[in-house]
């Protein structure tokens, strides 16, 4: 059960970190087109004079500090569980759990880093260079995704650590993208996407482990501790295999179709409310076809009348 929730958990904190970043990005962008620029974090301050707009400048990343201690204690604590008959402990478990709170106690350090960056002088990290060493956390998530998935002996939990593997990739390959070209809005907004994502995938990861009525037919928990850990299941039929992953597969599909949504939703939603600002503060003057051709520095005027010279 602790597993579920820990899923729970990291899916509702990825979901609202995704939607508020998509959020915050479409805003700043609508707001000023010409003068975008990726940011670490975004605000959102409602009103200039507002006294609490002190506060809740840095509350996102005190909040994803929160999160990923929280992640981190939760990592070491199951690597390191005494009861092998509850917790189903093994040396595969053990070091596939550590190289997990490792991971995340790196994001730490880049969250504590941005935070010190942010409220003193004394480490200034810039956009890029937080980019920069994000992808390559992102790109180490997926290594260790992938290493976990190929040790699993689990068929769902191998699916289901491939296709995480997949999205932290994809937020790798964005970052590097922002670091090299901040201006970008479409990877900045895929990037939020992304997290979305991962959220989503986090849920069902988290109710195909460990809820019964979300585990395909043909499939069941291990109870052996040789075999697998806590949440570990097995398809007793290569025909039940298949049918398992496909079934996976279809749910991602449609997880990218609502976050598409969600998008899409978002984005109305901030352009209502903000209102479109085109790219530039000017119009194009009207002219003439025939004087035009004639002269393309002739601007017609309107006439002057009731004046004297």
């Amino acid at each position: 059960m602790s597993g579920l929730i820990y899923h729970i958990f990291t899916s509702s904190t990825l979901l609202s970190m995704g939607l508020y970043h998509l959020i915050c990005t479409t805003r700043n962008h609508l707001r000023s087109p010409r003068d975008y620029f990726t940011k670490p974090y975004h605000q959102i301050t409602w009103n200039s004079q507002s006294q609490s707009q002190h506060i809740t400048r840095y509350l996102q990343i005190y909040l994803l500090i929160l999160c990923l201690l929280i992640s981190f204690i939760h990592q070491t604590t199951i690597s390191f569980d005494s009861d092998p008959l509850v917790k189903g402990r093994s040396p595969v478990h053990h070091f596939t759990s550590l190289q997990s709170a490792g991971v995340i106690f790196l994001f730490l350090i880049l969250s504590l880093t941005l935070l010190i960056s942010e409220t003193t002088s004394l480490l200034p990290f810039p956009p890029d260079l937080f980019f920069g060493t994000a992808s390559a956390l992102f790109f180490l998530q997926y290594s260790t995704s992938s290493s976990s998935a190929s040790l699993q002996m689990s068929d769902l939990e191998a699916k289901c650590d491939s296709v995480s593997a997949m999205i932290s990739a994809i937020s790798a390959v964005l970052c590097i993208i922002l670091a090299c070209h901040p201006r970008l809005f479409v990877a900045d907004v895929a990037l939020g996407a992304s997290i979305c994502l991962q959220g989503l995938w986090s849920l069902q990861t988290g109710l195909s482990l460990y809820v019964d009525a979300f585990i395909p037919d043909g499939c069941h928990k291990l109870l052996d501790v040789v075999s697998g850990v806590e949440g570990s299941t097995k398809c007793d039929l290569e025909d039940s295999k298949l049918r398992a992953t496909a079934i996976l597969d279809l749910v991602f599909v449609v997880y990218v179709l609502f976050v598409v949504l969600i998008l899409i939703v978002t984005y109305a939603v901030t352009a209502k409310v903000v209102g479109v600002r085109r790219f530039g503060s000017y119009e194009a003057i009207p002219t003439s076809s025939g004087s035009s051709v004639a002269d393309p520095n002739h601007i017609q005027m309107k006439a002057m009348t009731g004046t004297q010279a």
